[in-house]
């Protein structure tokens, strides 16, 4: 399962790193707001707290306290990756590891995430995000899900 979840994370970590390369060396130059359909707009923010901007403190030191925070989470979730012996949990964790690990790297570059995702409907706009937060949304469901649908194993 290791190499299940690893993998993951490491394809993650690759896909979102190059998404945001596209976006900040060609697409966004210079920075506008791309209509691609009319609920989706490429756009460019940049997060500079958690999710949803939320403990934007405008610090110099913030995107540190947030990356270290980020890395002992990561250090965990990789603890009980090794542990696991089943393909979707392996899976929901290796895709929040990588999506982590994402914004992690974009916080010690530019000292904040750069997020270009914007969906939005009658006006109102969901926050903008990235591929490596939808990483780990997509992690944490399919963690869920198979808490609350796997089937038990029986004793032997």
């Amino acid at each position: 399962m290791w190499r299940l979840g690893g993998g993951a994370a490491l394809a993650v970590l690759v896909l979102d790193q190059a998404s945001k390369w596209i976006m900040l060396a060609w697409v966004m130059r210079p920075p506008r707001i791309i209509e691609v359909a009319p609920f989706f707009n490429l756009v460019l923010a940049w997060n500079r707290g958690i999710s949803f901007s939320l403990l934007d403190s405008g610090s110099p030191v913030a995107p540190w306290i947030l990356s270290g925070l980020a890395l002992g989470i990561v250090a965990g979730l990789v603890w009980w990756l090794r542990r696991l012996d089943r393909r979707w949990p392996a899976l929901g964790v290796g895709l929040v590891i990588g999506g982590a690990l994402g914004n992690v790297v974009d916080r010690l570059r530019f000292g904040a995430v750069v997020d270009f995702l914007d969906v939005h409907l009658a006006g109102h706009h969901w926050p903008a995000f990235n591929l490596a937060d939808s990483a780990i949304s997509v992690g944490v469901a399919v963690l869920l899900a198979d808490g609350l649908f796997a089937r038990p194993e029986r004793a032997k």
